[in-house]
C-alpha cells in the first residue's frame, strides 16, 4: 500500500486528505495518509470560538462566493444548508478620512467605480479625483507584460487619490499588504486581465456585471431561481464547521498533532520525515502545506537552492481583536459592514468589522461583535503589544472613531505571526522557479497560500489538485 505524508493541517493540509482519498477510491487504489501538524490544534487561521452567545472567528471570517471551491467543498461535506450570506440591508463599507467616516460609493467593486450618481454624491474622493477616476476609460492600456506594483497600476488608471483613499486601506484590510511593493499581476489578475481585453477597469467590470446578469436571469427563466448567495460567504456556525467536516469524513487518513516535523530527505524509494523526538517516518509521496519559510527549514540539506528560493517570500504578521458590547451602550448606528482606514489617517489599526451586521448570529439579540484588525505591512509592532495594550489600543481608536466609551462585555484576542504571505513583485517569476526546482524530486509537492491565492478556497483548491498529482505518481510508481 501506498503511503503520504502531508505536513501542516491548516485548510490546504486538511484539503489535501480529502482529495486524496477520494482520488484513491475512485482509481481503486490502496493509500495510507498521515496528517502531521505541529500545533496541538488543527485548521491553520481557521478558528471559531463561542462564549457567551458571541461567535467569534480568529482569523478568517468568510469565502468569496465568486471562487466556487469553498462553497462546493461545504456542499460536497454536507455543509449546504449551513451556507450563510451577507446581511443585504446593511452592506455600505465606510472609509475613514479626514477623522470622519466617509460611505464607500454604491457600485464600487474593490476600487472601480460602475455607478455614476453614487459616485458623483460621494463625500469620500475629491471633485478632481472623482474626475480623475472617470477618465480611466480613457487611459491607454500598459504596453507589454512587465510586472508592476498595485500602487502604479491603480495610480496610472485611476488617480492618486483612489489609491490612497479606496485601494490601499482596502488591501491593508483583505491581506495586510503595501501596494507599493505587492505584485498587481498576482494579487489582482482580473484587473490586469481586465486592462488587457477592455483597455479599461470600467469597462471590464460593467461588462462582467452584465455577464453576470444574463446568466442570472438565464437561470431564473429555466426554473432554477436565483440563488441565495453574497460576494462574501460563511457558515452559520462559523468556518470551523469546515475544518470539522473534513476530519468526519476521512477514513484513510492518520491525524497527530503536536508533531514537529525537522527535515525531510529524499531515499531511493521514496522520502523520509524527520520528527523532533520519533522514528524517521518512510513514505512514497510527500505534501508540504506550511508556509513557505516552514517549508524552507524542512528542506535545508535536502536541496538549499530551493530553501533559499522558498525564503524569498515574504510574511507579514496581524492580530484580530474581537469585542463585544451591549447594543445600548454604542452610539454609532452600525449601518453597515464596518470601515477601512488609509494609511494617512495615522491609525493604529487597519480596519473594523461590525461582525454582528454582516452575518447574522453572531451576537446575542442585545448586543454587537466589533472585529478589529492590528498589524499588517509596515505596522507589525503593534501585534506584539500585551494583550492589556493591545485592548486598550483598539478601545481608545473605537472611542475616537465610533465615540465607544463604555468597556466591552467581552474581548478575544488572536494574534497570527508570519501568516499572510505577501505576493511581492515578481512574485510569479518566483513561484515558477520554485515550481521548476520542485519538479526534479518526483513525489514531492508543495502547497497552500504561498504560491497561487492567499484566500480559503485557493488553499482548497490548489490542496486537491496537489493531491491529484500525488495519486497519479504514486500509481504510475
Amino acid at each position: 500500500m501506498k503511503k503520504v505524508v502531508i505536513i501542516g493541517a491548516g485548510i490546504g493540509g486538511l484539503s489535501a486528505a480529502q482529495s486524496l482519498e477520494e482520488e484513491a477510491i475512485k482509481k481503486g487504489m490502496g493509500l495510507e495518509i498521515l496528517l502531521l501538524e505541529r500545533k496541538e490544534r488543527i485548521g491553520g487561521n481557521i478558528r471559531t470560538e463561542r462564549e457567551d452567545g458571541f461567535l467569534v472567528e480568529g482569523g478568517p471570517d468568510c469565502f468569496l462566493s465568486e471562487k466556487p471551491w469553498a462553497m462546493e467543498l461545504c456542499k460536497k461535506n454536507g455543509l449546504g444548508d449551513k451556507l450563510l450570506t451577507t446581511n443585504e440591508t446593511n452592506k455600505t463599507t465606510f472609509v475613514l478620512s479626514g477623522g470622519r467616516l466617509h460611505e464607500l460609493p454604491e457600485g464600487v467593486i474593490l476600487m472601480v467605480p460602475t455607478r455614476i450618481i453614487p459616485f458623483m454624491k460621494s463625500t469620500l474622493i475629491s471633485f478632481f479625483g472623482k474626475m480623475r477616476m472617470g477618465m480611466e476609460m480613457f487611459i491607454p492600456k500598459k504596453k507589454g507584460d512587465s510586472d508592476e506594483s498595485l500602487a502604479d497600476f491603480v495610480t496610472r488608471r485611476l488617480g492618486k487619490e483612489a489609491l490612497d483613499k479606496i485601494a490601499q486601506p482596502l488591501v491593508a484590510g483583505i491581506h495586510g499588504g503595501d501596494p507599493k511593493t505587492m505584485s498587481v499581476r498576482s494579487s489582482f489578475p482580473k484587473f490586469v486581465q481586465m486592462e488587457e481585453e477592455y483597455g479599461s477597469l470600467i469597462k471590464g467590470m460593467l461588462k462582467k456585471m452584465t455577464m453576470m446578469k444574463k446568466a442570472r436571469a438565464a437561470k431564473a427563466g429555466s426554473g432554477g431561481g436565483r440563488p441565495k448567495v453574497s460576494m462574501f460567504m460563511t457558515l452559520r456556525d462559523g468556518l470551523s464547521e469546515l475544518v470539522e467536516s473534513i476530519v468526519a469524513r476521512l477514513t484513510m487518513t492518520t491525524i497527530k498533532t503536536g508533531v514537529n516535523v525537522t527535515g525531510v530527505i529524499k531515499r531511493e524509494s521514496g522520502y523520509e520525515i524527520n520528527t523532533e523526538g520519533g522514528t524517521p517516518i518512510k513514505c512514497d509521496s510527500v505534501i508540504i502545506a506550511a508556509p513557505a519559510y516552514a517549508a524552507a527549514n524542512l528542506l535545508k540539506g535536502f536541496d538549499n537552492t530551493l530553501s533559499d528560493q522558498l525564503m524569498t517570500i515574504p510574511y507579514v504578521s496581524t492580530a484580530t481583536v474581537s469585542l463585544g458590547y451591549r447594543k445600548a451602550v454604542v452610539p454609532h448606528p452600525l449601518n453597515g459592514f464596518g470601515f477601512v482606514i488609509p494609511k494617512a489617517e495615522n491609525r493604529r489599526i487597519m480596519a473594523t468589522s461590525w461582525v454582528s451586521v454582516k452575518f447574522e448570529g453572531r451576537a446575542p439579540d442585545d448586543s454587537v461583535l466589533i472585529r478589529c484588525f492590528v498589524g499588517g505591512a509596515n505596522r507589525e509592532e503593534s501585534v506584539f503589544l500585551s494583550d492589556e495594550e493591545l485592548t486598550r489600543l483598539v478601545k481608545s481608536e473605537l472611542k475616537d472613531i465610533m465615540g465607544i466609551e463604555a468597556e466591552p462585555v467581552l474581548t478575544k484576542i488572536f494574534r497570527w505571526h508570519k501568516a499572510m504571505p505577501q505576493y511581492t513583485i515578481g512574485h510569479i517569476e518566483r513561484v515558477a522557479e520554485i515550481a521548476g526546482r520542485t519538479r526534479r524530486y518526483p513525489g514531492l509537492y508543495l502547497t497552500g497560500s504561498a504560491y497561487d491565492g492567499v484566500g480559503i478556497s485557493d488553499c482548497i483548491r490548489l490542496g486537491g489538485d496537489t493531491a491529484k498529482k500525488a495519486v497519479d505518481f504514486m500509481r504510475g510508481k
